[in-house]
């Protein structure tokens, strides 16, 4: 309500209970009121213990307060009452400024227990401002001459109120020669405007004084006013008259600073200063063209000032004014609208519609990947956005509506190559330069099950010795997947195969997780040579991929067999301190021979023998390599009778294997040929006996000639095909008896140390074969030709496949084995 100092009139306190009626309003369940401003101090603003369900004595026990969040106390609390009461003076226009809402928040505060309540007070205008002109005074100065029609902008009148208390209306007082026209202009604002009713004459009235009533829409109206003088001038009865009251002109908006844009022109038919015309623009021209352009002030040319934007505004429509510098000064008006032309000064925008996914590796052609927008800010071709990607990408664009592009994949993925895109997009508009922006946008690509696992290597040749630690590692394969993650994870296992008629998995095992090989037990040279392990590498993808390799085992011989004594037997001959020989017998005299095998090989097979001990060593000495023990003179009669002899036997391993072996030798007068008699007496003296001693020659002489024809053919294919004198390399083509049905001819390759060694097997596949050995060794001048045990029947093709391409060339030993022969010495 509006308070008036000293004016106790009852029909403003009828105003004021009208207003105060007016109190509080909950919305939404919060304590809200509603009064008018300029209530006096102390006027009751609403129960503030009944809104919050508080009785009178808990305002007091329970210190309830009020704050405000405006930090100015325009309330507090009468206690007694629990009334809400006005503490100061509200003037909502100070508050509020013009705002249509105006809400002041207050902050209630209750101790014990501590309670916070929101309390907003809406404060409602009252009609407490007059509009007021900024001038009390308006001066115009009208030319006697001016025609009727003419019309003069005044200034607005400003009222601080706001709704309908604001300003509604102008009034002019009544005049013969003047009106009033009330122009709308932007934002809602009215403008006055004086319009001139017919030409002024100033020999009858040369000053006119008008008044001017602005009022508002308030309950009680409030009007302000302002004098107009106008003051008619004599003379000077021409203004200033435009070529066309409209300009059209256009302009880049890539135009720099100081251009010229048009060029205005106005007449006055005046002489001297009433005759020269000033340009200027517009009383009402706004800020926005003010600070673009410029007008000359004689010349009237308009430059730019500023920097144009197409995007900002398209045309500006400038009011420009001519006037004249006679007295009074004449003026005349005209329009200029000038359309702003649009270059191509943005370059496109890219946008991400959708974040892009991820793709698996075998997504079909066509999957989407993203969508994608491009903007232009310019018009025309200069907005026209075309997309593309760089040459070669997997990807493409597919076009949708309305710039709208739909990123797919366009050709067959790999993530083992690439495993993230990032993808170049180029967005290139149609202006003149183009421009272009790029945007990149990664991708990755998911993983498929697509790869096997891969073993460094196809095969893995092993060389395990015997008598190894059962348990111990033999080895460790190794595969790799390209692909990721589970898909990636590799375990390891034996594929089930035979050994010598046992499973393999009962020789080794696996390590699943690293492919580490170990033994079940120890292995036996003697026993078993080599063998085959098929190892299977398989991922953890779906469905599961794998590969196998195979693992050559083969295993080195070890010395661990000492050589065993064949003959003399003390099964065919009885005790071995019975020999005899005659007293008679000259030096070199054979009187018996040692026979001992190994069961190692290699090496390991060579023996050696040795007279240990002697009755006489002066009387006898033994071969080194064939055990023959021969008489070194002629035995006499002052030699004892019984000799003994102690005879050792060695092999050439590491540690050296021996075994001994004791002869007794009995020296007879008259005896004759004692061996032959010893052999008389072994062998049976029947047809039968000696028909299968005819047909054991008969083989054995069969055989070593097949094996020597043999081993003179591949030796000689070895000389033509080798390019050194000081190796040979044999080749499993060279094996022509290997395809002959009818025998059985093996060659084994064999390592031990320096010394490479071949067993050539010879006799039928159900047989048991004959075994031809021969050593070369690149370390001495001769080799040994030496007798060993039958060997194994294996399989060729394959034991040669493996070693003809992990061992290297180099000498070459081949053994032949004849277990009813003697040994030999041999020279190569």
């Amino acid at each position: 309500m509006t308070k008036t100092i000293g004016y106790r009139d009852w029909r403003w306190q009828a105003l004021w209970w009208l207003h105060f009626c007016l109190l509080w309003i909950t919305i939404n369940g919060q304590t809200r009121y509603s009064i008018p401003e300029e209530l006096k101090q102390g006027s009751v603003v609403g129960n503030l213990a009944k809104d919050l369900s508080l009785g009178l004595s808990e305002i007091f026990d329970r210190n309830l307060r009020v704050a405000s969040e405006g930090g100015k106390q325009f309330f507090t609390v009468d206690v007694g009452k629990g009334e809400l009461v006005v503490n100061d003076r509200i003037d909502r226009e100070a508050l509020c400024a013009q705002s249509v809402s105006c809400v002041l928040t207050l902050q209630v505060v209750i101790d014990k227990p501590l309670q916070l309540h929101r309390v907003e007070v809406e404060i409602q205008d009252i009609n407490d401002n007059s509009p007021r002109f900024p001038s009390s005074e308006i001066i115009l100065y009208i030319a006697e001459s001016t025609a009727a029609g003419a019309r003069f902008p005044l200034e607005p009148a400003q009222d601080l109120d706001v709704g309908v208390n604001s300003v509604r209306s102008y009034t002019l007082s009544k005049d013969d020669y003047f009106s009033l026209n009330i122009k709308d202009v932007s934002g809602g604002r009215k403008v006055p405007e004086l319009v001139l009713s017919k030409s002024l004459d100033r020999e009858k009235k040369p000053t006119h004084q008008l008044q001017l009533t602005a009022v508002d829409g308030g309950n009680q109206v409030k009007s302000g006013i302002s004098q107009i003088i106008i003051n008619v001038l004599d003379i000077n009865d021409n203004f200033p008259v435009f070529e066309n009251s409209v300009y059209k002109v256009s302009i880049s908006e890539n135009s720099v600073q100081g251009a010229s844009i048009v060029k205005l022109t106005a007449k006055d038919t005046d002489e001297g200063l009433n005759g020269e015309v000033e340009y200027s623009f517009g009383v009402h021209t706004p800020d926005t063209v003010l600070s673009v352009f410029d007008i000359d002030l004689l010349t009237g040319e308009i430059r730019l000032k500023g920097k144009l934007d197409f995007e900002t505004n398209t045309n500006y429509e400038i009011d420009i004014c001519a006037r004249d510098r006679g007295t009074p000064r004449m003026e005349g008006h005209c329009t200029v609208h000038i359309d702003v032309l649009d270059v191509n000064d943005n370059a496109p925008n890219i946008f991400l519609t959708s974040q892009p996914n991820s793709v698996p590796e075998d997504a079909p052609s066509g999957t989407v990947v993203a969508l994608i927008s491009a903007r232009d800010l310019d018009s025309g071709d200069n907005g026209k956005v075309t997309l593309k990607l760089p040459k070669g990408s997997p990807f493409s664009l597919k076009s949708s509506f309305s710039d709208n592009y739909a990123l797919v994949t366009g050709g067959a993925l790999d993530r083992e190559t690439f495993s993230e895109y990032k993808v170049e997009i180029t967005a290139t508009d149609s202006g003149s330069p183009p421009l272009s922006t790029e945007k990149m946008i990664n991708v990755s690509i998911t993983d498929v099950n697509d790869n096997p696992p891969i073993f460094t290597q196809p095969t893995y040749v092993v060389y395990l010795k015997e008598n190894g630690v059962p348990g111990s590692i033999l080895y460790s394969v190794s595969a790799s997947d390209l692909d990721f993650g589970e898909n990636a994870k590799v375990s390891y296992s034996i594929l089930d195969s035979k050994v010598q008629d046992v499973s393999v998995s009962s020789y080794v095992y696996i390590n699943s997780d690293n492919g580490s090989i170990y033994s079940m037990h120890s292995f036996d040279y003697e026993k078993l040579k080599v063998f085959q392990i098929q190892i299977q590498a398989k991922d953890q993808g779906s469905p599961p991929l794998s590969s196998n390799a195979t693992v050559h085992v083969f295993i080195l011989d070890q010395n661990d067999n000492a050589p065993a004594v064949i003959y003399p037997s003390s099964a065919a001959l009885g005790s071995l301190s019975h020999q005899r020989m005659p007293r008679s017998a000259k030096a070199g005299h054979l009187v018996t021979k040692v026979t001992a095998v190994d069961a190692d090989s290699g090496h390991n097979a060579w023996i050696s023998y040795r007279l240990a001990e002697a009755t006489d060593a002066s009387l006898f000495t033994v071969n080194l390599y064939t055990g023959e023990v021969r008489t070194k003179r002629a035995a006499s009669e002052q030699d004892d009778s019984s000799q003994r002899l102690l005879i050792e036997i060695k092999d050439d391993g590491e540690p050296v294997q021996s075994a001994t072996v004791t002869v007794s030798i009995l020296l007879e007068d008259g005896l004759h040929e004692p061996i032959l008699d010893l052999r008389q007496k072994v062998a049976e003296p029947n047809k039968k006996t000696g028909r299968i001693t005819l047909y054991l020659i008969l083989s054995l002489a069969s055989v070593s000639v097949l094996s020597l024809v043999t081993f003179l053919i591949l030796a000689v294919k070895c000389i033509r095909n080798s390019r050194s004198s000081g190796s040979c390399c044999m080749r499993r083509s060279d094996c022509d008896d290997y395809k002959n049905p009818n025998r059985n001819l093996q060659i084994q390759l064999n390592t031990d140390g320096p010394i490479k060694y071949v067993e050539v097997l010879g006799g039928d596949m159900l047989s048991q074969s004959h075994s031809f050995r021969s050593c070369m060794s690149p370390m001495s001048e001769y080799s040994d030709f030496t007798l060993i045990k039958p060997s194994s029947t294996t399989d060729f093709k394959e034991v040669i496949s493996v070693l003809d391409a992990s061992l290297p060339d180099s000498t070459w030993t081949f053994e032949s084995q004849q277990v009813s022969r003697s040994q030999q010495p041999c020279s190569m």
